[in-house]
């Protein structure tokens, strides 16, 4: 079994546990620096959205100095709870995504808080 590094996010400050091999080869994509899998999400989308050509390095430098800003003035939120309204703007943008790119019609129950209840996909023949 591979040995196992803990490494912390140079972006969002996320512990993260991998091999050494997998921790170079991001360290390679990203300006020889660590991002933990939602970083790296954010960084790659925003090149995909941006509307001017912009290239990793710019949206890298971008990302890391706005995971720096400070939020406010009151004591930085809970960790865990960041880490899953992160994971809920990235699958919003995804569903954003799939409806553009998807070949068949899309149907949705409810919409509440960001979240859809129930989704139906119509395939067209």
């Amino acid at each position: 079994m591979a040995e196992l590094v803990s490494i912390k996010c140079e972006c969002c400050g996320l512990t993260e546990e991998w091999t050494p091999k997998y921790i170079e080869r991001i360290r390679e994509r990203y300006q020889h620096k660590w991002i933990c899998g939602l970083c790296g999400e954010a960084v790659k989308d925003e090149v995909i959205r941006s509307k001017r050509l912009v290239t990793t390095k710019e949206e890298m430098t971008r990302h890391v100095a706005f995971c720096r800003l400070p939020i406010s003035s009151s004591p930085p939120p809970d960790r865990i709870t960041h880490l899953i309204a992160a994971m809920r703007h990235i699958i919003q943008r995804s569903l954003d995504s799939l409806v553009m790119s998807v070949p068949c019609s899309l149907t949705t129950a409810k919409i509440s808080d960001g979240f859809v209840s129930r989704l139906r996909i119509i395939r067209r023949r």
